[in-house]
């Protein structure tokens, strides 16, 4: 249980410190994905809906840009989503890591590298 406490207020911290970065990245996504809605005359919720699959890498294919511009900005979207992803990944792996190396001791560690070898 103070494993996970010690997580839960770790990935907290760095989201809180890391917010204005993940707002803006998606504050980004979510005007590139009106601009492309604009060009594709899309209604602005397919916009958003399409612009937040896009970000994730999903990419149903259900509502897809048709015009270059709006393909371009497509690519962007996905590389902004990647971005985004990548810094909420990376913040999980450290406040684990951080937590684990709080809670678990070297000679547990051991014994877990030795059950694998």
């Amino acid at each position: 249980m103070e494993f996970t406490l010690t997580f839960i207020r770790l990935f907290f911290l760095a989201i809180y410190l890391l917010a204005p970065l993940l707002i803006f990245l998606g504050i980004v996504i979510i005007i590139m994905g009106q601009i492309v809605c604009h060009i594709e005359k899309w209604n602005k919720f397919d916009g958003l809906y399409w612009s937040c699959i896009t970000a994730t890498t999903v990419g149903y294919g259900d509502i897809r840009p048709l015009k270059k511009v709006s393909k371009i900005l497509s690519v962007l979207i996905a590389l902004t989503g990647i971005m985004l992803t990548g810094i909420v990944i990376a913040v999980t792996l450290k406040s684990t890591s951080i937590a684990f190396e709080k809670h678990v001791t070297k000679s547990q560690i051991e014994a877990i590298k030795n059950k694998f070898n």
